[in-house]
């Protein structure tokens, strides 16, 4: 694209072959900026750091407040208020926990996974104008590298912490 530098990961000409050294952080950076991008252009119905909390839950299914924390690395009572605010707007409900009647787990409301969705769309259109543009081939790789991206993940729910 125009205006845009090279990465280090990326074919130059003369250019040695990448090494996946750093790799890992390089998709972390592109994938932040991505996100940013896609935020910034849109006008979301709620903060990010709740969508973000709403997508939390419904990828972990269930969970208690002190779970959804540690995942946030929040404290609880900030937790509580972020949790506290999904419920008053009816995106997500308490429900006593199996293992333990006085815990409550957190679970995503059908109101909830309607809302996750419009925000899921809406932060796509931002992006899926600019994938347009790519070429056919380079939209071949991007898929390519999003299900690998999926193994990856699959990798990381499976593989022992």
């Amino acid at each position: 694209m125009v205006g845009m530098s090279p990465t280090p990961t990326q074919e130059r000409p003369g250019a040695a072959s990448p090494s996946h050294a750093g790799l890992g952080s390089e998709l972390l950076t592109v994938v932040a900026r991505l996100n940013r991008l896609a935020t910034q252009r849109i006008r979301l119905p709620l903060p990010w750091a709740q969508a973000r909390l709403l997508s939390t839950i419904d990828d972990q299914g269930e969970a208690r407040i002190s779970d959804l924390a540690e995942l946030d690395h929040c404290s609880q009572p900030t937790m509580t208020t972020q949790v506290r605010r999904l419920e008053d707007a009816g995106l997500v409900a308490r429900t006593t926990d199996p293992d333990d009647a006085r815990a409550v787990r957190i679970r995503i409301t059908p109101e909830g996974k309607t809302m996750l969705t419009q925000v899921r769309a809406d932060r796509a259109a931002v992006i899926d104008p600019r994938i347009e543009r790519l070429s056919d081939e380079d939209r071949e790789i991007l898929s390519t590298a999003v299900g690998a991206l999926h193994r990856l993940l699959d990798d990381l729910d499976t593989s022992p912490k």
